[in-house]
């Protein structure tokens, strides 16, 4: 969820604003959420200085991955079915960035991990894509995933509330200013 809120006020056409301006700040925004590390970071940001043009058709494709799976997830937090056409879009992000899948044993279980090589200016992706493929395929926890209610918000969010009860991205940002507001009301 935290890649889909990298635009603040998705629904507000005055403060919207998207956090994925350049490749750099996308690389960094991997290191704040720990897709990558320090070093990847450097190295990558060493290639995308070399290879310009290949790290600004990454970061398109970023914001496209991102839009394509905001889409699904609000329609899921809705109880709607995703449009087919987002759902093929998605499934092609799939198809590209996982050529090989592998089974992995972890403790008592298993797994399915894409390989992808970590040498590409797009090497963030596909954990991120692998979180939401994770989400997707879990039914007990996609019934969990929400919209906020704020005024133009559109954030989406992970309810870990034990009676999922939970309204807001934040108490702190919409759930207190939907309170003052109703104070202000009455």
């Amino acid at each position: 969820m935290d890649f889909i809120n990298t635009v603040s006020w998705r629904e507000s056409t005055e403060k919207r604003r998207d956090w994925f301006t350049s490749y750099a700040k996308l690389v960094d925004w991997c290191i704040h959420a720990e897709v990558l590390t320090e070093q990847q970071a450097k190295a990558l940001l060493l290639k995308a200085q070399e290879k310009q043009s290949e790290a600004e058709e990454v970061l398109k494709q970023t914001i496209e991955m991102r839009e394509v799976m905001y889409r699904i997830f609000q329609s899921i937090s809705k109880g709607t079915s995703p449009h087919p056409l987002d759902l093929k879009s998605f499934n092609d992000f799939v198809s590209h960035f996982y050529q090989t899948l592998l089974v992995i044993q972890e403790k008592d279980h298993y797994r399915l991990k894409f390989r992808y090589n970590e040498e590409n200016l797009d090497t963030m992706l596909p954990p991120i894509l692998q979180s939401a493929v994770d989400l997707l395929v879990s039914k007990n926890d996609l019934e969990r995933v929400k919209q906020c209610e704020g005024d133009s918000c559109g954030w989406l969010f992970f309810d870990t509330s034990r009676n999922r009860s939970r309204r807001w991205c934040s108490m702190a940002d919409c759930g207190n200013r939907a309170k003052a507001r109703r104070f202000y009301q009455k």
